[in-house]
Protein backbone atom coordinates (compact mmCIF):
# COMPACT_ATOMS: atom_id res chain seq x y z
CA UNK A 1 0.00 0.00 0.00
CA UNK A 2 1.14 3.59 -1.34
CA UNK A 3 0.66 6.47 1.61
CA UNK A 4 0.49 9.77 -0.21
CA UNK A 5 2.06 11.91 2.70
CA UNK A 6 1.66 14.49 -0.06
CA UNK A 7 -2.07 15.24 -0.25
CA UNK A 8 -2.05 16.06 3.49
CA UNK A 9 -0.09 19.12 2.92
CA UNK A 10 -1.55 19.72 -0.37
CA UNK A 11 -5.20 20.07 1.23
CA UNK A 12 -3.86 22.37 4.13
CA UNK A 13 -2.22 24.59 1.84
CA UNK A 14 -5.39 25.26 -0.23
CA UNK A 15 -7.63 25.54 3.07
CA UNK A 16 -4.91 28.44 3.67
CA UNK A 17 -5.14 30.02 0.16
CA UNK A 18 -9.06 29.76 0.72
CA UNK A 19 -8.66 31.77 4.07
CA UNK A 20 -6.39 33.81 2.79
CA UNK A 21 -8.26 34.96 -0.08
CA UNK A 22 -9.54 38.13 0.10
CA UNK A 23 -11.29 39.22 -3.88
CA UNK A 24 -14.48 37.95 -3.88
CA UNK A 25 -14.41 35.88 -6.71
CA UNK A 26 -10.79 34.49 -5.49
CA UNK A 27 -12.21 33.33 -2.51
CA UNK A 28 -15.40 31.14 -4.02
CA UNK A 29 -12.98 29.92 -6.30
CA UNK A 30 -10.59 28.56 -3.75
CA UNK A 31 -13.19 27.83 -1.68
CA UNK A 32 -14.54 25.29 -4.28
CA UNK A 33 -11.14 24.20 -5.09
CA UNK A 34 -10.45 23.18 -1.66
CA UNK A 35 -13.84 21.76 -0.09
CA UNK A 36 -16.04 19.26 -1.58
CA UNK A 37 -19.88 20.69 -2.83
CA UNK A 38 -20.94 19.13 0.75
CA UNK A 39 -18.20 19.92 2.50
CA UNK A 40 -18.41 21.49 6.22
CA UNK A 41 -17.20 23.63 8.67
CA UNK A 42 -17.44 23.18 12.48
CA UNK A 43 -15.62 25.25 15.40
CA UNK A 44 -17.29 26.42 18.35
CA UNK A 45 -18.62 29.83 16.69
CA UNK A 46 -19.68 28.49 14.03
CA UNK A 47 -21.66 25.44 11.98
CA UNK A 48 -21.91 26.32 8.56
CA UNK A 49 -21.93 23.98 4.95
CA UNK A 50 -21.33 24.36 1.13
CA UNK A 51 -19.46 26.07 -0.53
CA UNK A 52 -21.67 29.67 0.11
CA UNK A 53 -21.40 29.15 3.98
CA UNK A 54 -17.94 28.34 3.86
CA UNK A 55 -16.83 31.50 1.47
CA UNK A 56 -19.76 33.25 3.89
CA UNK A 57 -17.93 32.67 7.17
CA UNK A 58 -14.22 33.20 5.95
CA UNK A 59 -16.05 36.85 4.62
CA UNK A 60 -17.45 37.69 7.54
CA UNK A 61 -13.96 36.27 9.67
CA UNK A 62 -12.01 38.45 7.16
CA UNK A 63 -14.12 41.66 7.99
CA UNK A 64 -13.73 41.16 11.88
CA UNK A 65 -10.14 40.69 11.63
CA UNK A 66 -8.97 43.06 8.83
CA UNK A 67 -5.40 43.03 7.87
CA UNK A 68 -4.76 39.33 9.50
CA UNK A 69 -3.86 36.09 7.58
CA UNK A 70 -4.44 32.67 8.49
CA UNK A 71 -0.79 30.46 8.56
CA UNK A 72 0.22 27.01 9.34
CA UNK A 73 2.17 26.67 12.49
CA UNK A 74 4.11 23.12 12.72
CA UNK A 75 3.19 20.51 10.29
CA UNK A 76 0.42 19.00 8.88
CA UNK A 77 -0.14 15.22 10.30
CA UNK A 78 -2.24 13.07 8.72
CA UNK A 79 -3.66 9.37 8.09
CA UNK A 80 -6.05 7.53 6.15
CA UNK A 81 -8.73 10.40 4.84
CA UNK A 82 -7.61 12.97 8.14
CA UNK A 83 -5.11 15.73 8.99
CA UNK A 84 -4.70 17.98 11.83
CA UNK A 85 -3.01 21.23 11.80
CA UNK A 86 -2.42 24.38 13.99
CA UNK A 87 -2.57 27.12 13.05
CA UNK A 88 -2.55 31.23 14.15
CA UNK A 89 -3.99 34.40 12.68
CA UNK A 90 -1.13 36.97 12.35
CA UNK A 91 -1.69 40.94 11.69
CA UNK A 92 -0.17 41.73 8.35
CA UNK A 93 0.99 44.73 10.38
CA UNK A 94 2.59 44.22 13.58
CA UNK A 95 2.99 40.27 13.52
CA UNK A 96 0.83 39.76 16.23
CA UNK A 97 -1.27 36.84 16.27
CA UNK A 98 -4.65 36.88 18.87
CA UNK A 99 -6.13 34.23 17.41
CA UNK A 100 -4.83 30.22 17.03
CA UNK A 101 -6.17 26.87 16.86
CA UNK A 102 -6.21 23.56 15.49
CA UNK A 103 -8.05 22.23 13.31
CA UNK A 104 -8.85 18.17 11.95
CA UNK A 105 -10.21 17.81 8.35
CA UNK A 106 -11.36 14.94 6.51
CA UNK A 107 -10.78 14.64 2.90
CA UNK A 108 -12.78 12.48 -0.14
CA UNK A 109 -10.91 10.29 -2.61
CA UNK A 110 -10.32 13.35 -4.66
CA UNK A 111 -8.28 15.31 -1.68
CA UNK A 112 -11.20 17.95 -1.36
CA UNK A 113 -12.51 18.76 2.58
CA UNK A 114 -15.45 16.94 3.16
CA UNK A 115 -14.88 18.22 6.62
CA UNK A 116 -13.27 20.86 9.27
CA UNK A 117 -13.86 20.29 13.07
CA UNK A 118 -11.81 23.53 14.29
CA UNK A 119 -10.54 23.89 18.32
CA UNK A 120 -10.02 27.56 19.07
CA UNK A 121 -6.89 27.70 21.25
CA UNK A 122 -6.75 31.70 21.70
CA UNK A 123 -9.03 33.94 21.37
CA UNK A 124 -9.51 37.68 22.45
CA UNK A 125 -11.60 38.85 24.58
CA UNK A 126 -15.09 40.26 22.73
CA UNK A 127 -14.46 38.68 19.33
Amino acid sequence: MTVRTDRYQNAVTRYFEAWNAREPETLAKTVAEAWAPQGSYTDPLADVRGPEGITALIAATQAQFPGFAFRLTGRVDGHHDTARFSWELVSETDGSAPVAGSDVITLDTDDRILSVLGFLDRVPAGA
